[in-house]
């Protein structure tokens, strides 16, 4: 089965050509080496992806017929995530000075005085 085809069945991508897409850009990796999306996938092997500033470890466990739901994902895979990656990404959130909501505009005059105030203090 292709990877592109294996990566959308188990979920891993909305649709095929996202997966695609994201083997043609070098975040798919085989054994540390760039793969196209064309690449036949077996059984037993480590697939690493980059997605979302994470990078994802799975193990093939067996090849789906078809996209499968999300109760039998894991009759397919194994994640074999390190926990830190998860915990990086939780960092960078935490990590940003200020942090407005997307679509909020312009800061008001009392949240300049803020960021102001708090860059004054270091």
């Amino acid at each position: 089965m292709r990877v592109d085809k294996y990566l959308w069945c188990i979920r891993i991508f909305k649709t095929r050509s996202i997966a695609t897409a994201a083997c043609k850009k070098g975040q798919v990796k085989i054994d540390n080496s760039n793969i196209k999306p064309s690449k036949e996938v077996y059984g037993n092997e480590l697939i690493l992806i980059r997605k979302n500033q994470i990078n994802y470890q799975i193990k093939v466990l067996d090849l789906p017929k078809s996209r499968v739901g999300a109760k039998l994902v894991d009759l397919y895979r194994k994640d074999i995530t390190p926990k830190e990656e998860f915990e990086k990404n939780e960092l960078l959130k935490y990590s940003k000075d200020y942090y407005r909501k997307k679509g909020a505009g312009r800061p008001t005059k009392k949240d300049r005085r803020d960021i102001e105030g708090f860059t004054e203090d270091l």
